[in-house]
């Protein structure tokens, strides 16, 4: 239990985390809802740093004012961030119904629901988000990932394509490319695109660990080691890698030819 409570931090869920969050230019962090800190002792300087506390302060303001789009959109993205999806998706869907056209509680929406694994209906959501004539990358890569989640890969890339031609070489978006070769067994395609990523000096964890991972899924487990190091101390590191190492021992292993790699618990999606 041990072992797989530390291997968390590298087999993060694509659905759930926030994940898969828009693939999207990196995660949705407090200062995307209120803006920069002004006091230590401000209930929304707290916030920042503090999911729970930023569900209390926008859920307050959110029930004060239920119809104003700009406290649904905090709070669904505090809820978001504080891992209670369902309650996100509650939130959204009824700011988006007084509001059908406001893309921002779309896109935030969409989100929702790729959290809460509604695939289809996420997909659905986000492309009301934004326009051909206006595409936004970041909803583009969060597409992708749901595309992906239903199993329609070569699709998925097309949007992940889309979005790279909007902002070249963005890692955030290569580290959903990259998964999406993972979920079709096709490692070494994988390793490439992470590596990509990985390359541009603009990685993140994520990134570091997503290349980690698919390297030992690989079997170069000491190549895999040294690059979760970069963001895990050493006894981490090699825990996450032995518990690898014993995932892929056992029959259902992901490099079997009928085997799977299983969508809940392989890498960290960007859904941002």
């Amino acid at each position: 239990m041990r072992q797989q409570s530390r291997l968390a931090r590298l087999l993060a869920s694509v659905a759930m985390a926030a994940s898969f969050t828009a693939g999207l230019g990196g995660c949705q962090t407090m200062s995307d809802i209120t803006g920069s800190i002004t006091s230590k002792s401000d209930p929304v300087a707290t916030a920042e740093t503090d999911p729970r506390r930023a569900v209390d302060v926008y859920g307050e303001r959110y029930r004060a004012n239920p119809k104003d789009p700009d406290a649904a959109l905090a709070y669904g993205k505090a809820l978001r961030s504080a891992g209670q999806r369902a309650q996100a998706v509650a939130v959204f869907e009824q700011a988006t119904i007084a509001h059908p056209s406001n893309k921002a509680l779309l896109a935030g929406f969409g989100r929702a629901l790729v959290d809460n694994g509604n695939f289809q209906q996420a997909f659905d959501v986000l492309s009301r988000a934004h326009s051909p004539d206006n595409p936004d990358w970041r909803i583009l890569s969060v597409q992708g990932t749901a595309l992906d989640q239903l199993g329609r890969h070569d699709e998925a890339r097309r949007y992940y394509a889309s979005a790279l031609k909007i902002v070249p070489e963005e890692p955030s978006v290569l580290s959903n490319l990259g998964l999406s070769y993972v979920l079709s067994k096709d490692l070494p395609k994988a390793e490439e695109v992470l590596r990509r990523a990985y390359a541009s000096g603009r990685a993140d964890t994520r990134v570091r660990q997503n290349l980690g991972l698919v390297v030992g899924l690989q079997g170069r487990f000491g190549e895999a080691e040294t690059i979760v190091k970069a963001d895990l101390p050493a006894d981490e590191a090699a825990a996450n890698v032995g518990y690898l190492k014993e995932m892929l021992s056992r029959k259902d292993n992901p490099r079997a030819g009928n085997g799977s790699i299983p969508v809940a618990s392989f890498g960290d999606r960007r859904t941002e």
